[in-house]
Order: C-alpha cells, then structure tokens, then sequence
C-alpha cells in the first residue's frame, strides 16, 4: 500500500480518534466504532479514500 497520509494529518486523526473513542465509551453508543476508523489509517499511514481521490498529504523528501 502506497502511504500518503504525513505527520501532520496522522497526528489530527490519532488525536480525533481517541476523542471519538472516548465518548463512544463514555456514551455506550456506536461512536467508538467511527474512532476506530479514524486511527486506522492514520497507524498504517495509507488511506483508501485518498487514494481514489487522489490525495497525498505525505511530504516526499
């Protein structure tokens, strides 16, 4: 998988993520689930989305 998700937008995912988790948890509802889907990409630094639609937040040095 070709990776085009930076620091930057890796950082603002993980961070959402956990925020969504958290108040699925605190909430007992779906939400956690959303968080989740968020963070995934962001730890493999690859997201399908942008690769459809042609996205690469990756700075190529």
């Amino acid at each position: 998988m070709k990776k085009n998700v930076g620091k930057t937008d890796r950082l603002i995912r993980v961070v959402l993520g956990f925020g969504i988790v958290a108040y699925g948890i605190s909430t007992h509802s779906w939400w956690g689930i959303l968080g989740i889907a968020i963070i995934i990409p962001a730890l493999i630094a690859s997201d399908p989305l942008y690769t459809v639609l042609g996205i690469d937040t990756k700075k190529n040095s």
